[in-house]
């Protein structure tokens, strides 16, 4: 299941649109025209749970690189710019990973 299923395709499609070109991905921006910030906690945990894709708990640098592919299968790759600075942006506790309730205050910042 991609996360896109719990959005509307339109508000998906517009949000990678937004960011499509290298370098412009802005979580804060992605998180709002995605509609993800207005959905209830529950719904978060849920995007979340489908983000960490190896079911450890955290999401990793890793599938922070992937992490638009979640939206939408041909999105594309975050860049090592964009994936650190999203990471740096999630990782609250500083252990290299974003855990679910970081990642909650992330989507809601």
């Amino acid at each position: 299941m991609a996360v896109g299923a719990l959005l509307a395709a339109a508000d998906v499609d517009a949000a990678l649109a937004a960011c499509q070109a290298a370098d412009s991905f802005s979580f804060k921006t992605f998180f709002a025209k995605v509609g993800l910030s207005a959905k209830s906690s529950d719904e978060v945990k849920k995007a979340f749970a489908i983000i960490d894709q190896d079911n450890s708990g955290f999401i990793e640098e890793e599938e922070l690189k992937l992490f638009l592919q979640n939206f939408k299968a041909n999105a594309r790759v975050l860049t090592d710019k964009e994936t650190k600075a999203f990471l740096a942006a999630g990782d609250i506790d500083g252990d290299g990973k974003i855990g679910a309730d970081e990642f909650a205050d992330l989507v809601k910042a």
